[in-house]
Formats: structure tokens, C-alpha cells, sequence
């Protein structure tokens, strides 16, 4: 007899993403999407593959409470069903909202349907997001996957967390295959890359160069850049687009509109970049405005790359280098082990070495470490180096893990978030950056009370 396929509903309040993510499970778009909530109002029905098998993948309505006999009610009796007749359930919330108490009663009810269930983070595009990830802990369900179903991100992983749910193995052949498809997919998806630095500092020189012909206009005269400019760019079989940026001046500087317009361009080119390459100049290395724009990226939580450019020009080269590792180093604390390349735009020179460090820092930026590996690490540290009292008490850090990547975001469990001195959180991130090989790469590190990431499930 011929095992029917598992059933996986994907249930929460109105508005939460659940067809977006229906969609991107699918791979084409067979339910409605808008911001309008109760869009959806019957399930839909599709069938995805996990590993070697098939699954079928329902789009429930969104759970809301509504007085009996009307249309929210009977829409909600239907996702009850689809609840109930579920091998895994994907509960989903919108992160930038944070836990609604909506969130938490229909929390109750999954986890009173006894279940599988993987709690799903969408819309975890920027910090607001990431928030409301910290919070997700809290509804009894696990540790919750940040995801973004309209930008893809974190969707391979929480692929991966649904075939482990249902117990789906690949063989080695098809894992291959996979492996090989997400390589595929990788090198197809263009990573973008902003240019961004103080003006006439070759930012523009250095995308003709790259592009092997004079694209951007350029001159000694500062601000010949006005708008960002993004460009498609292959190496080595990598796509990526180029955002060649307007130069950035300090604020009280800026008086003209189109500049300010300009300034903002570039802001915005570097929240929606996933790299950022800083250029530096380098007989005028690490100015205010340099280490303002690098705080900004780290803020930002990008990727970060410095191109020390003009490079052709510094004479005791070795010593120099070794001068201007020292100052980001202190200059630069938030980003340690930030890469430096030192590179000559006009002579095209230190390109190769310059994007070699853009593709490094973009794995270290999307990074995950398991959670197991995590722990072990933990106790590691602190066996090493213990925790100091608060007022008298111990403080104990039970359990760590990686919520997102891009950048890397650990939440880690203890007895007084309050009472964990600032030095020791770096003494934690610096471990992290270390061990797990992140140099350069912003990182989060927030701290929850509590013993573990599983909150009572009565």
C-alpha cells in the first residue's frame, strides 16, 4: 500500500506573510499576496519536494477570533482542520510586530494539536525584524527560523528544519545533486556590492576598472557623482552588482539639495547591500568621515572590506600596512579582523585580492553555526573564563544560538541579562568571531533571561 505524502500547513494570524511563504515553497506564485489581511479565505493546495519524496503544502486563512457564523469564523474553523489533519505545522509570525497576544492564544493552539511545529520568523529584512525574533522564544514552540519569504532569505534553512521534522533523509545522490543545485543557485543570485567612501577616493575609478572600460565618469573634481549607480558584473563565474555610490562628506558640510539627495542614495545603497568595499585613501588613511562610514556599515549589520586605494603611491609599504592594521584594529573595534586591501584603481592593481575579500567576507556574513557546536563552545569559554558576580550572585549563561546570519545573531540564555558586564559580551563575541571564523563581520549578541529557549509548553 502506498504511503500517502506528509501534509505541512502553514498557519498564523492574518497578514503574517503565510502565501508569500506558500509561494516561495512552491516556486510560483498560486496564492494571492497583498497587504490587505483575510486575502486568503480558502486553503490552498500544492506539492514541493523534500529530498526524495513529495510533500503536500497547504496555505491555511489566518487565525483570528470572530464571533460564530461569520466569515472570519468559518475561515478559521478551516485552518483548525488543516491543523488537526497535519504531519508538521509551520507557524508563522510577523517579526516586525513582534508577539501579539493574537500570536500567543493561537500559539496555545498548535502546540494543544500535539503536532510537529517549526515557529517561522518572516519579514526579518533589517533590526526591527531581528526584535522580534528575540522575542518569538517566548511562545513555546523552539527556537524560531528568521526568515524573509519575499527576499528568499533563510528559506533554505528552514527546508532543511522541515525534512528533519518529518524524519526525510536524502541519499547520497540527491544530496549531491542538491548541493550542486544550491551551488548553482548561488553563483546565479548576484551578491550586491556598494562603493561607498568620502569623495574623490576613486570609488568610480575603481568600477571602470573592474569593468575593464570607462562606464562612470570620472575627474579629479569631487562629487562627479551624483546618483548610485548599480551594474552587473561577472568574476570568476560570480555575479554581482556594482553600486558605484556618491562620495559622503561629513554632514555639516553638505548644504546643497542635490548632495543631501545624493548623501541619502548612498545611505540607502548600503542598507540594501550585502557588501560593502570602503575605499580608504591611503596617504589620507582612517579620517573622521572614514571611520563614520565604517560605524555605519557595522550598524547596518553589511559585510565589510576596506580598499586602501592609491596604494602605487605609499613608499615602505610593508610598514605602512602593518600601521594601518593597527589602526582599524583600534579605530575599528566593532568590525575586528576587518579586511584591508591595499589596491591601486587607476593601475588596476590588488583587484583579484580586493574581490577575493568581497566573496570571504560574504560567506562569513551568511555563516550558521550549529547549535550544538555553539554549546560546546560556550562551555568551553567558560570554563576558561567564568562569568563575574552581580551583586554577590553567580551568573550563569545556560544555552547560545544562531537566530539569523547576514549578518550572525546569537541569543544567549542566562540568569541576569541585566548583571553580564559589557567586557564579557566582547570576551563571548570575540570567542564567536575566532573560533568560528567571522573576521570582519558585524555580529549580534543579545542576552535573554531564562534557562533555556523553551518556554513551558502547558
Amino acid at each position: 500500500m502506498t504511503t500517502p505524502p506528509p501534509t505541512i500547513a502553514i498557519v498564523g494570524r492574518p497578514n503574517v506573510g503565510k502565501s508569500t511563504l506558500f509561494n516561495r515553497l512552491l516556486g510560483r506564485r498560486l496564492a494571492l499576496v497583498s497587504d490587505m489581511p483575510g486575502l486568503t479565505r480558502d486553503r490552498h493546495e500544492g506539492t514541493i519536494r523534500l529530498g526524495d519524496l513529495e510533500a503536500r503544502l497547504v496555505d491555511t486563512a489566518g487565525l483570528e477570533e470572530a464571533p460564530p457564523g461569520t466569515i472570519a469564523a468559518r475561515m478559521t474553523r478551516q485552518t483548525e482542520r488543516a491543523l488537526q489533519s497535519a504531519d508538521l505545522v509551520l507557524f508563522v509570525i510577523d517579526a516586525r510586530d513582534g508577539v501579539t497576544p493574537a500570536d500567543s492564544a493561537f500559539a496555545r493552539l498548535v502546540r494543544s494539536a500535539a503536532r510537529p511545529a517549526i515557529l517561522v520568523a518572516n519579514k526579518c529584512e533589517g533590526r526591527k525584524g531581528m526584535e522580534g525574533v528575540y522575542e518569538a522564544f517566548e511562545l513555546g514552540l523552539g527556537e524560531p527560523v528568521a526568515i524573509s519569504a519575499e527576499h528568499g532569505e533563510g528559506v533554505g534553512e528552514l527546508i532543511s528544519e522541515m525534512m528533519e521534522a518529518l524524519g526525510i533523509e536524502a541519499s547520497e545522490r540527491r544530496s549531491r545533486e542538491e548541493t550542486e543545485d544550491q551551488q548553482e543557485t548561488a553563483v546565479a543570485r548576484p551578491i550586491r556590492v556598494a562603493i561607498v567612501g568620502r569623495p574623490n577616493t576613486g570609488k568610480s575609478t575603481l568600477v571602470n576598472a573592474l569593468l575593464g572600460e570607462e562606464r562612470m565618469l570620472t575627474g579629479p573634481e569631487p562629487g562627479l557623482t551624483r546618483d548610485a549607480i548599480e551594474i552587473d558584473f561577472n568574476w570568476r563565474d560570480q555575479k554581482m552588482t556594482l553600486i558605484d555610490t556618491a562620495g559622503l562628506r561629513r554632514k555639516a558640510k553638505i548644504t546643497e539639495t542635490a548632495e543631501k539627495l545624493a548623501a541619502a542614495d548612498t545611505l540607502r545603497s548600503i542598507r540594501f547591500a550585502e557588501v560593502v568595499i570602503l575605499m580608504i585613501d591611503a596617504e589620507r588613511p582612517f579620517e573622521h568621515q572614514d571611520l563614520t562610514i565604517g560605524d555605519l556599515v557595522a550598524e547596518e549589520g553589511r559585510a565589510l572590506v576596506i580598499a586602501l586605494n592609491k596604494w602605487d603611491l605609499v613608499e615602505n609599504k610593508q610598514a605602512v600596512l602593518r600601521e594601518l592594521r593597527e589602526m582599524a584594529a583600534d579605530r575599528l573595534a566593532q568590525v575586528p579582523g576587518v579586511p584591508l586591501v591595499p589596491i591601486s584603481a587607476l593601475a588596476e592593481r590588488g583587484l583579484d585580492a580586493l574581490l577575493d575579500a568581497v566573496l570571504q567576507s560574504y560567506e562569513a556574513w551568511n555563516r550558521r553555526v550549529p547549535t550544538s557546536e555553539l554549546n560546546r563552545w560556550l562551555r568551553a569559554a567558560i570554563e576558561r573564563h567564568a562569568p563575574p558576580a552581580s551583586k554577590g550572585r553567580r551568573i550563569k549563561i545556560r544555552y547560545i544560538v544562531q537566530v539569523s546570519t547576514r549578518p550572525p545573531t546569537f541569543v544567549a540564555f542566562t540568569s541576569q541579562p541585566k548583571g553580564l558586564p559589557k567586557d564579557y559580551i566582547r570576551y563571548l563575541t570575540k570567542g564567536i568571531r575566532e573560533t568560528f571564523n567571522m573576521p570582519g563581520t558585524p555580529i549580534r549578541f543579545i542576552l535573554r533571561k531564562g534557562d533555556n529557549p523553551y518556554a513551558d509548553r502547558d
